[in-house]
């Protein structure tokens, strides 16, 4: 299996399929720290990243904004001292789409020296 941190995003319309609740089983061992969470009736995948102190937290999301430019996907960025919360979901489809778990990876990538184990 491709590790989907080689995988690119692929451009999105608004009538490409959600991610079905059978793919997304499959795929979320691949993404494991992050949860399926609703709001406002949208599903999306979300992880909060506990970090050493606030310039740790900017350099995250800094990592974050510039993967999402690269990518053409962006997600909901929460920036506070120590902690940063990703959340990632397709807004033209208003659900999951395998973009979604892409990026997901991508960002535990771009976390990986900065993020402090709980």
């Amino acid at each position: 299996m491709q590790a989907l941190t080689t995988e690119h995003c692929v451009a999105c319309r608004s009538d490409a399929p959600r991610l079905s609740a059978d793919e997304l089983r499959d795929l979320l061992p691949q993404i494991p720290q992050w949860e399926v969470a609703e709001r406002d009736g949208i599903p999306r995948v979300t992880r909060s990243f506990k970090l050493r102190d606030f310039n740790d937290a900017l350099e995250l999301t800094n990592r974050v904004g510039a993967l999402a430019e690269a990518e053409g996907h962006h997600p909901a960025i929460v920036t506070e001292w120590g902690r940063v919360t990703v959340s990632w979901w397709t807004h033209k489809i208003r659900g999951l789409h395998r973009n979604d778990v892409v990026m997901a990876a991508k960002t535990d990538e771009a976390a990986e020296d900065l993020a402090v184990q709980a």
